[in-house]
């Protein structure tokens, strides 16, 4: 890997945890594994994390970020590879499909697909995901509420 790469998922990384006040993240128990979740606009990423993840960055554009984990030999959460897919839902049941992309950085694995929004409107998320190596699909459902800054 090149520096110039290890910094841009490092940025990004460092992007996420700085929104994650000001974002919905929620958190499913399939047994052995969790698919943890987290939605914000995607104008709280810094112009320089955009760019570096082709993120588009603008009003009306939120972000979904999906992470599958399982507890490692020592209990601790440990996220692991697969595959997501998922659709979005507004309050009047327009549906639009997420194109996710896989972002993987040493151990960190997450699944990132931006959609549009609109100010105040519901959204709701009806993502699955599986785990490599996993016969059955981990289904999570959850809907959140972006406005404009």
């Amino acid at each position: 890997m090149n520096i110039r790469s290890f910094t841009s998922v490092i940025t990004l990384a460092l992007g996420l945890l700085l929104i994650t006040s000001h974002s919905q993240a929620g958190e499913k128990d399939f047994g052995k594994y969790q698919v943890n979740w987290s939605v914000y606009p995607s104008t709280f990423l810094t112009p320089e994390v955009a760019k570096a993840n082709n993120l588009q960055r603008s009003k009306g554009i939120g972000v979904v970020n999906i992470a599958i984990m399982n507890d490692d030999e020592h209990g601790q959460p440990s996220p692991v590879g697969g595959q997501v897919e998922g659709q979005v839902a507004n309050d009047i049941q327009q549906i639009n499909f997420l194109a996710f992309r896989r972002i993987q950085e040493g151990d960190a694995v997450y699944f990132i697909a931006q959609y549009q929004y609109p100010s105040g409107g519901l959204m709701t998320f009806n993502i699955t995901a599986r785990p490599t190596g996993h016969q059955q699909d981990l289904k999570v459902r959850f809907a959140h509420t972006l406005f404009n800054d």
